[in-house]
């Protein structure tokens, strides 16, 4: 019995100061540099699936993806409990001619906007990170480093954005906010949209570490925004002809839509206060980011040590 309890009571000890000996550890690298590469989508009034009134997955259109790119840096507060900080680009897109609905084939309508995006979002780990053997060696005594990380992660981000639709005539690419297509600034129930926003992201991570301080990881996340207007699109059409009195631009840009665009059909689907977009359901975009993350070794005064070049354990 006494063997027993003393042998408990040594396991107790080993055991919290292994914990103690990790904790230590991960506090010298409680900071990390982030950068990213990869895709962004859109999901809102335009393109999208062949079917009235899909949303979220249903409403994915693949080919719209582009390109986006990400800086960041990371700060550790518990074992399981990050904050980062960061800034996103990317390039969304939508197009009515991508879809077979006919509805929304019939509007014509297409977009692009850029989207800079500055975030700060909260990480909960599901598994902690490990710090192990700082070579990684194989047959290496100590612990190994399998350092596989998933998280999950919400903040708050403001962003901007500019959307540009395409003049069916002369097919430049012109802004659309100024020239208020659904009639924003030429009556008093409709103001101009803003361009700054405000969005929440949503997402889940997972990272492999390299070695002590180099790790690549995936990124996938979702912002739910507070705007329909990323794609300049969401309530109903305003009166053709006296838009095109005042601004010819204009009045072609809010509704270039077939039938219009041929004199032979009546103009029935696009009319004065049809519906033009889905006021009930705010535009979403998305982020897709592989990543490289590199710890920097924490200060005594608790601030990160910018020293890429020669490591210190």
């Amino acid at each position: 019995m006494k063997k027993s309890i003393i042998l408990f009571v040594l396991v107790a000890i080993f055991t919290f100061q292994v914990d103690a000996q990790r904790n230590k550890r991960w506090k010298r690298y409680r900071y990390e540099v982030v950068a990213g590469l990869g895709v962004s989508n859109f999901m809102g009034e335009l393109g999208g699936s062949n079917e009235m009134g899909s949303n979220f997955v249903k409403d994915f259109e693949f080919s719209m993806t582009r390109a986006a790119a990400n800086i960041g840096i990371r700060y550790r507060i518990l074992d399981k409990l990050s904050t980062k900080l960061g800034f996103t680009y990317g390039r969304l897109r939508g197009d009515d001619a991508l879809t077979e609905q006919p509805q929304r084939q019939n509007r014509n309508l297409n977009f692009y906007a850029d989207i800079y995006e500055m975030s700060g979002q909260i990480e909960y780990s599901i598994v902690s990170e490990k710090v192990g053997h700082k070579y990684s060696l194989r047959r290496a005594r100590g612990i190994k480093d399998l350092n596989l990380n998933t998280y999950f992660f919400t903040g708050l981000a403001g962003f901007y954005f500019n959307p540009y639709g395409q003049d069916p005539f002369s097919e430049e690419w012109v802004e659309l906010q100024p020239l208020g297509t659904e009639g924003q600034g030429r009556v008093g129930s409709r103001e101009k949209y803003s361009l700054w926003q405000v969005a929440v992201p949503i997402g889940i991570g997972v990272k492999y570490g390299l070695d002590r301080v180099w790790s690549i990881g995936l990124e996938f996340g979702t912002r739910f925004t507070f705007t329909d207007y990323i794609d300049d699109v969401s309530k109903t059409y305003y009166d053709y002809d006296e838009m095109y009195a005042e601004d010819p631009l204009a009045a072609r840009l809010s509704d270039p839509s077939l039938d219009r665009l041929d004199d032979e059909k009546p103009i029935t689907q696009t009319a004065v206060n049809q519906q033009r977009g889905d006021a009930k359901d705010d535009d979403m975009y998305m982020f897709l980011l592989i990543t490289l993350n590199y710890k920097l070794k924490t200060t005594r005064k608790g601030l990160p040590k910018f020293n890429m070049g020669r490591r210190s354990f």
